[in-house]
């Protein structure tokens, strides 16, 4: 089943996108994410910066969530949405969970280690406290594009 997409969602992944191409800059690989409040304001954004603080929590969602708890100084993150350039890993969905936060949108599946709906369904487990409403596959093919070019480059 496709869920219909908002508009806003395809614009505020061009911003995620263009944000994700900064880590090409520190070596990291190249996811950026937003939060975006009730208002459609961003009160939060991060891109993958492991490499640049050897830090492996240092997940663009972690850092995005992060900072939108220190906006708003509370860490309940109800009706805000997470808008993220490759379907999160099992420790962001926790971290997504963990903050009360109701929608993520992503760009690109991931195959190896996605806890959205490819490799686990973390988000959505009806076992859990939470559960979020996912939108997958925002500007799917110019996400994987963007991953693509840097593992290419890698090798």
């Amino acid at each position: 089943m496709s869920l219909p997409v908002p508009a806003d969602y395809e614009e505020w992944m061009r911003r995620a996108v263009a944000d994700a191409r900064l880590a090409f800059d520190t070596g990291d690989v190249p996811v950026a994410a937003l939060v975006i409040d009730e208002n459609g304001a961003v009160i939060g954004a991060g891109r993958n910066e492991r490499e640049l603080h050897r830090d492996p929590t240092a997940h663009a969602e972690i850092l995005a969530l992060r900072a939108a708890a220190a906006s708003r100084s509370d860490w309940h993150l109800e009706g805000c949405t997470l808008v993220v350039t490759l379907e999160p890993c099992v420790m962001c969905a926790g971290a997504v969970l963990a903050a009360r936060v109701p929608t993520v949108v992503f760009g690109a599946w991931d195959e190896k280690a996605g806890a959205a709906g490819s490799v686990y369904d973390v988000l959505r487990d009806r076992r859990l406290n939470h559960q979020v409403e996912v939108y997958p596959g925002v500007l799917a093919e110019e996400c994987a594009e963007l991953l693509l070019d840097f593992f290419r480059a890698k090798r």
